[in-house]
């Protein structure tokens, strides 16, 4: 990791405040999710479906897809190991991706590795004995993610069949340590932080960041923000207010390949790239590892973001569709004021556009349109359109799942979107 600067105009504790929020939020954004989970009554262990496709009222994580229907489980391994078992895929994409709570993707089951046949799966904690060829988590809870893909509107009874059937068997759960709101008070914010390090403890290659960290306390058993003077909470929270700044920046923290921003190399598994790990956790939280599936976000012209009324247009010239093994789409986002992006309520309830949308129409010469904008673009354009929230900025992505070598590589160029 390049570590962030540590000026003489920047005093220990707040860089230490703003290094442990970066590193840890993660921790508190999975746990999040987890606790409202429990507090749904979802067992841990337990598979637990959306009945459909997400729309704008599901705002459990951020970026979702509207390819795939979720079903999500947390699975305890602190007394003992568990075994998945995923059912067959027919002809389908499906996928299990098996997160650490540091949101890094240590395995992922499914159509690219486990093939379509499904199967079961011993999965071990860190420290327990496991069986000969158990996948191992490098922490003692994990978050499942499972995505199967729908082929189109008549098909969503069908994908949940398949989700359905994906099952856990695991030991009881004493139960998870709560999250806290990144935007919430900076005292409650570190508690929370300090008993999921104290639950998950980081792992050996983390002990510099951890040497960073450590005017806080956070993972001492004693920890207590209380005993910070008034003086030293005022570093603590410029400290948050520093780390929350630069969450915010550059969400999907790869390169730009002409007016495409590609993911890097380490989505998904970051290693030591704490900062990449906190900016994805609050814009693209259980994203995939590139090699599964590439999420582009397009650049807006000049830098500025998407936000006028349009008409956009993405012209993909005839054979230069994104190259996928499973399938490609376009996604619209509106965003929120603490970097978050959901989907975006219009008046044909369509979020997404791509090689699946029924009644997409071709151009004669074999290239394809795709139009984005507030309203109704017309003119034979209806069928193509994406809609854009009414008011306010918007992000587009483009999915590829299972790209192919091109944009594995980050050699294919998307078009750009550009106004008509």
């Amino acid at each position: 990791m390049k570590f962030l600067d540590r000026s003489s105009q920047t005093s220990p504790l707040r860089a230490a405040a703003r290094d442990a929020f970066l590193y840890a939020l993660p921790l508190t954004e999975i746990a999040n999710v987890r606790d409202s989970m429990q507090r749904a009554g979802v067992p841990a262990g337990h598979f637990y479906a959306l009945k459909g496709l997400a729309t704008p009222k599901d705002r459990f994580v951020t970026t979702p897809n509207v390819d795939t229907i979720y079903a999500n489980a947390f699975i305890d391994l602190s007394q003992g190991p568990a075994t998945l078992t995923l059912p067959p895929l027919g002809e389908r994409y499906g996928s299990i991706s098996l997160m650490s709570m540091f949101s890094d993707n240590f395995a992922v089951l499914g159509s690219r590795t486990t093939g379509q046949g499904g199967g079961s799966f011993v999965l071990g904690g860190p420290n327990d004995p496991a069986p000969a060829g158990a996948i191992r988590s490098p922490t003692s809870w994990v978050w499942a993610l499972a995505r199967v893909v729908v082929n189109g509107p008549d098909d969503v009874a069908a994908a949940l069949e398949v989700l359905h059937g994906i099952s856990c068997r695991s030991a009881p759960s004493k139960g998870g340590v709560p999250g806290a709101d990144r935007n919430g008070s900076w005292d409650a914010w570190l508690l929370a932080a300090h008993a999921l390090m104290l639950e998950n403890p980081a792992p050996a290659t983390d002990r510099r960041m951890l040497e960073r960290i450590a005017p806080l306390g956070l993972g001492d058993p004693a920890f207590d923000p209380a005993r910070f003077t008034a003086e030293e909470a005022e570093e603590i929270i410029a400290g948050i207010a520093d780390a929350t700044a630069l969450s915010r920046g550059a969400n999907f923290a790869g390169r730009i390949v002409g007016d495409w921003i590609y993911p890097a190399a380490n989505m998904g598994n970051f290693f030591q790239d704490y900062l990449s790990r906190a900016r994805i956790a609050v814009s693209g939280l259980a994203a995939l590892p590139p090699y599964e599936a590439t999420y582009l976000a397009a650049v807006p012209p000049q830098g500025r973001a998407f936000d006028s009324e349009g008409l956009w247009r993405l012209s993909f010239p005839a054979g230069q569709l994104p190259p996928v093994g499973a399938f490609w789409s376009l996604t619209m986002y509106e965003a929120q004021a603490d970097g978050a992006y959901f989907l975006t309520e219009n008046p044909i309830d369509r979020y997404t556009i791509g090689d699946r949308t029924p009644g997409l129409v071709t151009n004669d010469d074999g290239s394809l349109d795709i139009w984005i904008a507030r309203s109704d673009p017309g003119e034979g354009r209806s069928a193509n359109w994406l809609p854009a929230p009414a008011v306010g900025s918007f992000m587009v992505i483009l999915r590829a799942y299972l790209p192919e070598a091109p944009i594995v590589a980050q050699t294919y160029v998307p078009p750009a979107i550009k106004l008509a």
